[in-house]
Order: structure tokens, then sequence, then C-alpha cells
């Protein structure tokens, strides 16, 4: 079963960038916005397995709209991208629920790491199972 990917970054660049990323199995793109404000309805729509989310954006900002997730869904699984140096915004949005952040610019590698440990995948990006055959 494939994991429904929702990208959020006003960057098209950046969209792209990270689509390449989950062009294959097991991640299918659920969505892409190019706002908080749109992060939040496709969200709410789409209910994807983990949203990366734009931290600096206009109209709604990636930690106001994380919050609107968070209290939609206390369970979603967002992880933040930043640039380099908004290190007090990484620590708000840890504050407010995001499960981990990548920074800009990306490194694919960093970038996989983090999704597989967010979404409990091992390097074969397999669900880990732990003992007692269950699933993370």
């Amino acid at each position: 079963m494939p994991f429904k990917i929702l990208i959020v970054d006003d960057a098209i660049f950046m969209r792209s960038m990270i689509r390449d990323l989950f062009s294959r199995e097991p991640f299918v793109i659920a969505g892409e916005a190019g706002t908080g404000g749109e992060a939040v309805r496709l969200y709410q729509e789409l209910r994807p397995d983990l949203t990366t989310m734009d931290i600096v954006m206009p109209e709604m900002d990636g930690i106001t709209a994380l919050k609107e997730i968070m209290r939609f869904d206390p369970s979603a699984k967002v992880v933040m991208c930043s640039a380099l140096g908004q290190e007090a915004l990484i620590a708000e949005a840890i504050e407010s629920g995001a499960r981990d952040f990548i920074v800009k610019p990306f490194q694919p590698g960093r970038v996989l790491k983090v999704v597989q440990s967010v979404l409990g995948l091992d390097d074969e990006f397999q669900p880990v199972v732990r003992p007692g055959g269950e699933a993370r």
C-alpha cells in the first residue's frame, strides 16, 4: 500500500525537488499546496500519510498551518522544511507537533532517512515490525 505524500511549499521548484524524491514506490504524491491555507484544506480532504511543510510562505505560514492540521488530526505526520538559520522557528514547529525537520538545501539521503523514521520504515521502505509482530 503506497504512502500518500502532501507537499507544501510556495516555491514551485522546491515542490518539484520534493516530488522527484517521492516519485517511486512506496510513495505517491497525493497533492501539492503553495500556501498554508491550501495545505490545511488539502490535508483535510486527502488525509495524507506524510506532509512536508515549508515554514515561510505567504498568506498562512507553515507553523500556523501545522497547528491547524494538528487540531484537525493530532496524529498527523508533518515534517517541516526550513532554510539554515531558522532554528527558533524549527523549535516552535516541533513544539507544535511537527515530527521532524529537513534543512534546505535538501540532501536526498537525509530527506529519505527522516521520512523512513517518521513513517516507521526500514531501509527497503517496508514497515518496521516490532516484537510481537506489530508494524510500527
